[in-house]
């Protein structure tokens, strides 16, 4: 930490990736590749989300990311068991040799990613090679460490984005021209394809290309703080000093960046909206989801602005009381945090305003998906919050700083697909 109390920039021994033998699917023993995955766990989010991945293959990896059992124990040694007998049945198979893993995703909308899995030395916030920007709640890092130290395995990749534009990049390039390990596209229309690089020459020009440089979290804050756990937990050396991450070169591959939105359980949008009278101004907008959004889009351009949802039309609310936010936001932090639509989400509405815990699951869900986010608010006769997306300028420079976002500011994207390449730590 320097003198100004924030983190290093710069950091001092950078990202060390190394290969894996990776776990893959055979083909032959299932529906289909696409029948097999899944989005990260925690954006399985649609209204029959876990039974619709579920009925897809009785070999979906749901059954091992988000275990179905009574208690916590016992979801995990169910999803240990999966594991182990979907090893045993050759459902799961390790790769014979050890590479990293090139990975694309492609949409028809012109969206294409391309980056490296391989598993990464774990470090801490300190040595600024790893960049979090956001907070985690730690029953969340508790229950991804449980089924980590159950399955012994890391079952889906973090997605990290650095900027290097480099010889890893070329080896990137080069090797999407080869066929791929696979290929498959799944129901959101995106396409995957895997490659594995196992000749030294070329993980060399990776490792070196990538020793100098330094990573921002894009998803996956809360696996990383279970790697970061985990590997604490264990004496090093260990396989526990490394984790499972898709690394993406933004100089290259842009990602997109997207709010979480909030869905507050028990809070009625009436009572919300009389929570906040007098403290934002509340304009009501009766019209479709989308030019809602762009109604949102615009007033964030002026300001702190949210967009309340959940009794069948929507309210904008905007111009907050200076006053307020001079009571409720800390005053300790830069003047880019507390201007944040996340910080004055949690700090003046959560917190102040509407009294609501924010690492309460009873009482507020995180939810990427907007459409399902309104659905689910005015099936439950709660509330949702929708948020205008941080842009990634902000979101790095705060990074840099040292400074975390409040949790679940942002969602980067597209997510890798759950379900491609594992890794068992004993393989």
């Amino acid at each position: 930490m320097n003198t100004a109390g924030h983190w290093e920039a710069t950091p001092r021994r950078g990202l060390e990736l190394t290969p894996f033998r990776g776990l893959r699917y055979d083909p032959d023993r299932v529906g289909s590749l696409a029948s097999v995955t899944s989005p990260p766990y925690d954006v399985v989010v649609r209204p029959d989300g876990l039974h619709h991945l579920q009925s897809a293959d009785p070999y979906n990896i749901v059954r091992l990311i988000l275990p179905q059992a009574g208690t916590p124990s016992a979801r995990t040694e169910q999803a240990a068991d999966t594991l182990r007998r979907w090893l045993d049945e050759g459902i799961l198979a390790a790769d014979p040799e050890p590479g990293l893993y090139v990975y694309e995703q492609r949409h028809g909308d012109g969206m294409l990613q391309r980056g490296i899995i391989g598993t990464l030395r774990v470090t801490e916030p300190a040595e600024g090679v790893v960049l979090p920007h956001e907070d985690v709640m730690p029953p969340v890092v508790a229950d991804r460490a449980a089924l980590m130290r159950a399955t012994r395995a890391n079952l889906e990749p973090l997605l990290l984005t650095y900027r290097g534009d480099g010889t890893a990049a070329e080896v990137v390039e080069r090797t999407v021209d080869r066929p791929p390990l696979l290929a498959t596209t799944t129901e959101d229309g995106y396409r995957h394809r895997l490659w594995s690089v196992t000749d030294p020459e070329e993980l060399t020009r990776i490792q070196t290309d990538l020793a100098g440089r330094q990573a921002l979290i894009a998803d996956g804050h809360h696996r990383w703080a279970t790697y970061r756990r985990l590997r604490l937990e264990h004496p090093s050396p260990s396989p526990w000093d490394y984790g499972l991450v898709l690394l993406v070169d933004t100089a290259r591959y842009p990602l997109r960046v997207r709010a979480i939105h909030r869905l507050l359980h028990g809070l009625p949008v009436a009572d919300a909206l009389a929570a906040v009278d007098g403290l934002f101004r509340v304009r009501h907008l009766d019209k479709p989801l989308a030019q809602a959004l762009e109604t949102l889009a615009d007033a964030a351009c002026a300001g702190n602005a949210f967009l309340l949802a959940g009794d069948g039309v929507f309210h904008l609310l905007d111009r907050p009381d200076p006053d307020l936010l001079a009571r409720t936001v800390p005053a300790d932090r830069p003047a880019a945090w507390r201007a944040l639509d996340a910080t004055v989400l949690h700090a003046t509405l959560l917190d102040h305003v509407w009294h609501i815990p924010e690492d309460s699951p009873a009482h507020i869900a995180y939810i990427h998906d907007t459409a399902a986010t309104v659905e689910k608010a005015e099936r439950d006769g709660g509330t949702a919050v929708l948020l205008h997306p941080v842009r990634e300028e902000v979101v790095r420079d705060l990074a840099r700083q040292g400074v975390t976002m409040p949790r679940k500011s942002t969602s980067f994207g597209p997510k890798p697909a759950s379900g491609l390449v594992l890794r068992a730590l004993e393989i």
